[in-house]
């Protein structure tokens, strides 16, 4: 391997971070240059409506290792990940996000896992600090669920930051499907793995792009993306109701034979038109989700619309050798 070939490539997916980007470049850089390995930076800008996009050629200008991947409007974080992943180079790639709620530290952590054989080295999440009670607790609650009802085995309180050698890369880059969610992604392809405990910290600088819509969407994305247990519960209600409501429907044909058909009984009908109702509209969304999924995929879109991509200039360092 010459010097011109990265041996470690860092995505950071970007979305209106220009206050936290100068931060995240001084912290992160010290911690690849410990390293001594020739590595590349790509930064994907995923639609920033700030001053993102300039403070990236800025950093580009003053560090030739840092390549950029301008995508030509907002097509959100599992996208904008991969096309990161789609433009690395590296035998490596770590996935990190631009908050520095991950602290760029571990990567030293992650090259040594790494190198003693592990393909995926995931940073696990003990402490959650600078976020509110409610948003710990559903993202616990989520983890657990997800991990439960899915097919595969998607390790709980982790998210994007990780490791992944070159043929893990290879594997998650040919999943093409739209409705993405990554750390899902990451766990269907398999290979050796290996967690990394550390305690994430509050956002450094700027405000998080995620509220409880978004974050409510993106679990709707996982267990949709990983599991049909929605549609088999939607049956097992349809059975339930059936069930349920047959004893009812031969004592209204009992009483109608003894002892007549007298108008009596509008709220009891009433409300279980309402019940019935509402669980025939809850297993008609439950299908529309699915469906739904079924229509995006057939169009055949690409995943995401390049606007432009300015590769690094270099990635060797006066003593930058093979790792």
């Amino acid at each position: 391997m010459n010097d011109s070939t990265p041996v470690l490539s860092v995505v950071i997916p970007v979305y209106n971070e220009e206050d936290v980007l100068p931060q995240l470049f001084a912290r992160l850089y010290p911690a690849l240059d410990a390293l001594n390995r020739p590595y590349e930076v790509l930064f994907v800008n995923d639609g920033s409506r700030d001053a993102t996009i300039a403070v990236m050629v800025g950093l580009r200008a003053r560090d030739p290792r840092v390549s950029i991947v301008n995508l030509a409007r907002n097509f959100g974080k599992e996208i904008a990940t991969t096309a990161g992943l789609d433009h690395a180079k590296g035998e490596a790639v770590v996935v990190i996000d631009a908050d520095l709620q991950d602290p760029p530290e571990l990567i030293a952590d992650m090259v040594a896992i790494w190198r003693s054989g592990v393909d995926i080295v995931y940073a696990q999440r003990r402490h959650r600090s600078g976020e509110t009670w409610f948003k710990r607790t559903t993202a616990k609650t989520f983890y657990r669920l997800i991990s439960r009802i899915s097919r595969v085995e998607i390790p709980r309180d982790t998210g994007d930051y990780r490791l992944m050698s070159r043929r893990v890369v290879a594997a998650v880059c040919s999943l093409r499907e739209q409705h993405r969610f990554m750390k899902g992604l990451f766990a269907w392809v398999g290979f050796p793995s290996q967690a990394l405990l550390y305690d994430r910290q509050p956002r450094h600088a700027g405000t998080t792009k995620w509220n409880y819509w978004g974050l409510w969407n993106l679990a709707i994305e996982g267990i949709t993306s990983f599991t049909t247990l929605p549609l088999k519960l939607a049956t097992y209600l349809g059975l339930a109701i059936g069930f349920l409501t047959l004893p009812y429907i031969v004592l209204i044909v009992l009483r109608t034979i003894f002892f007549g058909n007298p108008v009596a009984g509008y709220p009891s009908l009433l409300a279980v038109v309402l019940f019935l109702g509402g669980a025939q509209l809850v297993t008609l969304g439950v299908i529309g989700e699915y469906l739904g999924r079924v229509f995006d995929e057939t169009k055949g879109r690409p995943l995401y619309v390049l606007e432009r991509y300015e590769p690094s200039r270099s990635t060797g360092s006066p003593h930058a050798r093979p790792m």
